[in-house]
């Protein structure tokens, strides 16, 4: 019975055209919000939620996500590489080849977070 309610601990409800799916947060590669909507995204999907980033903060602190910008909540376990940018960004480069940029603003925090 514990190991079935942790499961449920690690799963999002999700939405695509009208259907719900419980996600895996594993499977998850980042969050995003766009006009008031926010999105997950997987290796093969892009599923709407009904959180907002700062609930999926809360939600997801012991987890292994992190906030890179005012719109964006990236899984570090799909984290390929990182570079430095001329204007103090940070280039993020995830499992599936998407880039995506670490903010001036969020730089210190995710440095220390990864030791870097």
């Amino acid at each position: 019975l514990k190991s079935h309610i942790e499961s449920f601990d690690n799963k999002l409800y999700a939405q695509k055209d009208g259907t719900q799916f419980w996600v895996n947060l594993s499977e998850v590669l980042y969050f995003e919000s766009v006009d008031n909507h926010t999105f997950l995204y997987t290796q093969e999907d892009v599923m709407e939620i009904k959180q907002r980033l700062y609930e999926l903060e809360e939600i997801l602190s012991d987890k292994d996500f992190v906030r890179i910008s005012k719109s964006l909540i990236v899984n570090i376990n799909k984290i390929r590489s990182l570079k430095p940018e001329l204007n103090r960004t940070i280039l993020v480069t995830l499992c599936n080849g998407e880039l995506l940029y670490i903010s001036r603003k969020y730089v210190p925090f995710v440095r220390k977070l990864l030791s870097i």
